[in-house]
């Protein structure tokens, strides 16, 4: 069983090593290629201001984070839903150095002690389509995935669009709904479904359709110089 928690966060700024923190955390849980519908979303505290430019990004006022919880207040509960996943996280050197500094912070090992792995999907996007624009935007309207909700920058929101990304750069499937897998060959394997359980009605038609479908398929085989084939099972 493969588990994948598609990872997004949002920051007061562009650097961590300079204190810029952690504001808001979004994590979508998939497993075998389906959304699983768990998740954690943590709104936090950075006990320092956001850079006005981070803030006409995310939308996330100083005030508005004023009374959120401390990242230290839900690390284990968030460390305990990434255990063991395999991380999808676009740019993950970015959102993994935030994670790694405010783990320090907390005297805890790093993410990559924590988690199975990371999959950077900026990376694999970047492979696929080299020399374009491969932002989550970017890739979304190249992929058709439905952004329009996204005004404003958020990590939920962000994630469950990531978690969409993700599927079409892997498969190319429209939707994250289809239930079929792929074999070791590469071909698609369907669930096999017992017709025999199904008991369909036959319609017979009345002697006036027959008649009529009669009538057709005379005025077809003059047309076509007695080329119809069928004209004796119909007859």
């Amino acid at each position: 069983m493969m588990r994948q928690i598609f990872f997004d966060t949002e920051t007061t700024g562009l650097s961590a090593d300079n204190g810029d923190r952690i504001i808001e955390i979004g994590c979508i849980e998939m497993v075998s290629r389906r959304l699983s519908g768990a998740r954690k979303h943590f709104y936090l505290n950075p006990q320092r201001p956001s850079h006005p430019d981070a803030i006409r990004i995310h939308g996330l006022t100083d005030e508005f984070l004023s009374d959120k919880p401390l990242f230290a207040e839900v690390a284990d509960e968030l460390l305990d839903f990434l255990a063991g996943a395999d991380l999808v996280i676009h740019n993950a050197a970015f959102d993994v150095g935030f994670m790694n500094a405010e783990l320090r912070r907390l005297g805890k090992p790093p993410l990559a002690g924590v988690v199975a792995r990371v999959t950077d999907s900026l990376t694999m996007a970047r492979e696929m389509f080299p020399g374009k624009s491969n932002s989550l935007d970017s890739l979304c309207k190249r992929l058709e995935v439905d952004n329009t909700n996204r005004a404003l920058h958020g990590a939920l929101l962000d994630a469950g669009l990531l978690a969409e990304v993700y599927i079409r750069l892997t498969r190319g499937q429209n939707s994250l709904v289809i239930d079929a897998a792929v074999g070791n060959r590469g071909e698609l394997q369907v669930p096999a479904i017992d017709l025999s359980s199904f008991n369909l009605p036959v319609l017979a038609a009345s002697a006036e359709e027959a008649a009529a479908h009669a009538d057709l398929i005379a005025d077809v085989d003059k047309a076509s110089g007695g080329r119809v084939l069928w004209h004796d099972a119909v007859a």
